[in-house]
């Protein structure tokens, strides 16, 4: 009989999603509004992990730019028993937008990018993950060109998420999240408020199906109202959002 091929040690799987509301760590990048997004992965039996992802967002928070994409690589590695470990490198790449393309907010709007990288270290316990990321140059265009006190390189985020598999293929998300941003504006807003600081939080509910389709409900909320809740529009006078007001978002994803 003839042997039986040899399992591959590379895998690439693709993922789509509609969103009711584009949420990254607390705070809607789409205005409140709905978002397609997709994104393709590849991972080797090392541990190695590379991918591109994509999602629609909106031009009042990035002025000129209405799609992001981030591209990202690392390495998971196990540790004893259920535990393990991860680094990586994340960039976010948004098309078009400048902040000199702001019509709203600047006198003279200056050339500056939002695009940021960040590199990030994590450790892992079954479905519970710890992960650190730190920016690597300024944190989307936050400097002294745009408003601020001084640069933002070193800004961190500290994620605790738990996926907690539940019976029928239902998973129960936990998580909450803590933005250090490395400055503060030069000029308070009208609330007085200077320092983008802020915790996030997010509980969820999901359902898998067959062939690769999942179904998700996830409430989530983030803090320091003074600074978020009438946030401008970078293009449309007197248009205000507030980024990080507790919302309900509705996802459905596919993996192939």
């Amino acid at each position: 009989m003839a042997a039986d091929a040899p399992t591959s040690p590379h895998t690439l799987t693709a993922n789509a999603a509609f969103v009711t509301d584009y949420i990254f760590r607390g705070l809607t990048q789409t205005f409140g509004k709905p978002a397609v997004q997709a994104g393709m992965d590849y991972s080797h039996a090392s541990g190695l992990y590379a991918g591109l992802w994509g999602s629609n967002i909106s031009s009042h928070q990035y002025a000129g730019g209405t799609m992001e994409l981030d591209y990202y690589f690392g390495y998971n590695g196990k540790l004893a028993g259920d535990w393990g470990w991860t680094v990586g490198y994340y960039g976010y790449y948004y098309p078009g937008a400048n902040y000199k393309n702001a019509t709203n907010g600047f006198t003279t709007p200056p050339d500056e990018t939002y695009n940021t990288e960040e590199a990030n270290i994590g450790v892992s316990w079954k479905w519970v993950s710890l992960k650190l990321s730190s920016t690597i140059g300024d944190f989307f265009g936050a400097n002294t060109k745009t408003g601020y006190t001084s640069g933002s390189s070193g800004s961190t985020y500290l994620d605790l998420t738990a996926n907690v598999p539940l019976p029928n293929d239902f998973t129960l998300l936990l998580h909450a999240g803590s933005q250090d941003v490395k400055t503060k504006l030069a000029t308070a807003l009208t609330s007085g408020a200077t320092n983008p600081d802020y915790t996030d939080y997010k509980i969820g509910i999901s359902k898998a199906f067959k062939d690769g389709w999942t179904v998700g409900l996830a409430y989530s909320k983030s803090s320091n109202t003074s600074y978020y809740d009438k946030t401008a529009s970078a293009t449309t006078a007197g248009q205000t959002n507030d980024l990080g007001r507790g919302i309900t978002v509705l996802s459905i994803s596919r993996v192939f």
